[in-house]
């Protein structure tokens, strides 16, 4: 059961405008966030790899809580089938994060999912697998992240089976033993943060310790870039700003 300050904090997020301008991480980068996680003791610093902005062709930048979306496959017939298209069901505002399983290679995401989106108020999806429509996609303006793309659709190969839950997002080819890159959990109502750089996950209930420390990293940064332009090293710099 997630504790009671967090579901508060979640109905917060969901409830939130998601315009840059008011999104509590908008003002940093995907890579700030993920190194002020990786200092709060995170992993893998909320990085879900190798997913990759695809629309539109100019660079653009989402700060929205998820709205997650667990796929399967269609053979397992084990799991929940949902009554509503999950589309439909998307929270004004949020960003869909779709999970699909690893061995799919179609397409979980088409043209008509992103009008179906766009009318409901998303901001954009995250999929964890692989859209196709590339074309409608960046026509329409639309955020789309994802791991490739594909020319076959979801029928007949995976079935969506849940939306709103949580998901461990697992790393494509990460390997096993202490040295693999940790898997992501999403929870719905998370923040998630995606620009050129790639994409990052962050508890709800961290995100003003995240502020905090992206805010501290920002400030240091732009001092040791000053100095290397100057013509100070780069180790010169790191010590005398960052400490090391």
């Amino acid at each position: 059961m997630i504790a009671r300050t967090r579901l508060l904090a979640i109905s917060r997020a969901m409830s939130t405008s998601t315009r840059s301008s008011t999104c509590p991480l908008s003002q940093f980068s995907a890579c700030e966030i993920s190194d002020a996680l990786i200092k709060l003791g995170s992993p893998n610093g909320g990085h879900i790899p190798d997913v990759h902005m695809l629309s539109p062709i100019s660079p653009v930048k989402i700060c929205a809580p998820a709205y997650t979306v667990q796929m399967v496959l269609t053979s397992d017939k084990s799991a929940p089938k949902l009554s509503s298209h999950f589309v439909d069901t998307a929270t004004p505002g949020s960003v869909v994060v779709v999970d699909a399983p690893p061995q799919a290679k179609n397409a979980v995401w088409g043209g008509l999912m992103t009008a179906g989106a766009q009318a409901r108020g998303a901001v954009g999806v995250i999929i964890s697998g692989r859209c196709r429509d590339l074309a409608e996609h960046r026509a329409a303006n639309f955020p789309v992240f994802a791991r490739g793309h594909s020319t076959v659709g979801q029928s007949p190969f995976v079935r969506p089976s849940g939306v709103n839950v949580t998901l461990t997002i697992h790393p494509e080819d990460a390997g096993d033993g202490p040295d693999a890159f940790a898997p992501v959990t999403v929870t719905p109502g998370d923040w998630i943060v995606a620009d050129e750089d790639g994409v990052v996950c962050v508890p709800v209930d961290m995100v003003d310790k995240v502020v905090e420390l992206a805010k501290k990293g920002q400030e240091i940064d732009a001092k040791c870039m000053a100095d290397i332009k100057a013509g100070k090293g780069i180790q010169a710099s790191f010590k005398e700003h960052r400490g090391k």
